[in-house]
């Protein structure tokens, strides 16, 4: 009777071992993803999938931390929002690892380190390498980068018009509505080379000041999570599958 006992419970214990490495490899992740923010996210129209840098390192990653994530493409100012009120568990996007952000949200260890690139009118020649080289002018950033309080506390631009993604400031630079545009330099880089703003040009002159390094995002609250990231991150940077997934997107 002992002996029955003893095996039922052995039987027991297996099955809820069984059960609980099941459920942690099943756990499904929400991941935050902006539609454009060319190489690193974007909305590919032909599959109506966000795509890029950092959707294919968030997969490669969670395949290693054996996770599952769902992408979920949503604008960049409501990233860190929707993170902090639940709505998604992590940001996979050209953000960068600053400060402020930090004081909210943590973030991986490093993935790519880039500055703002400056594009103006294909017209306007002129050989711009500081913003004190555009004083007086109109000049447009994203909503919620880290170049916008920059760009305003320069005291160099009259009006620092605010935009929701990156293509539509290079629009309004391609129409002329706008003297000049800061972004994301690897990002401006690679919508230019999609050859939709011809009357556009990236200033290779210009010297980036606000250089810094993206990050994957997380709640402060899950650090296990953080732990399994960064032990895959590591893993993948060795391995290197990072260097392949960058140069898949043009950034060797």
């Amino acid at each position: 009777m002992k002996l029955r006992h003893i095996a039922g419970a052995a039987v027991i214990v297996a099955s809820l071992l069984t059960h609980g490495l099941t459920s942690a490899q099943d756990k499904v992740y929400k991941v935050g993803s902006t539609p454009t923010g060319q190489p690193f996210t974007f909305l590919d129209t032909k599959t109506n999938s966000i795509e890029g840098i950092m959707v294919d390192l968030i997969k490669a990653i969670a395949a290693d931390a054996g996770f599952k994530v769902e992408i979920e493409g949503m604008t960049f100012s409501t990233l860190i929002p929707s993170l902090t009120s639940n709505k998604i568990d992590i940001i996979a996007a050209a953000m960068y690892i600053t400060p402020p952000r930090k004081e909210v949200i943590d973030f991986s260890n490093p993935i790519y380190t880039y500055g703002e690139g400056l594009f103006v009118p294909k017209k306007d020649t002129k050989d711009y390498v500081k913003f004190e080289d555009m004083k007086g002018y109109t000049v447009g950033a994203q909503k919620g980068t880290a170049y916008v309080e920059p760009l305003q506390k320069s005291g160099f631009f009259p009006e620092v018009k605010i935009y929701d993604n990156i293509p539509a400031i290079i629009a309004d630079v391609n129409a002329g509505r706008i003297q000049a545009g800061f972004a994301d330099k690897p990002n401006v880089a690679y919508n230019l080379q999609l050859g939709l703003f011809p009357e556009v040009r990236l200033v290779k002159g210009y010297v980036s000041t606000i250089v810094g390094s993206v990050g994957i995002g997380v709640r402060k609250t899950d650090q296990d999570l953080l732990k399994r990231i960064d032990a895959s991150l590591d893993k993948l940077k060795k391995n290197g599958t990072v260097d392949k997934i960058l140069a898949k997107w043009g950034q060797s």
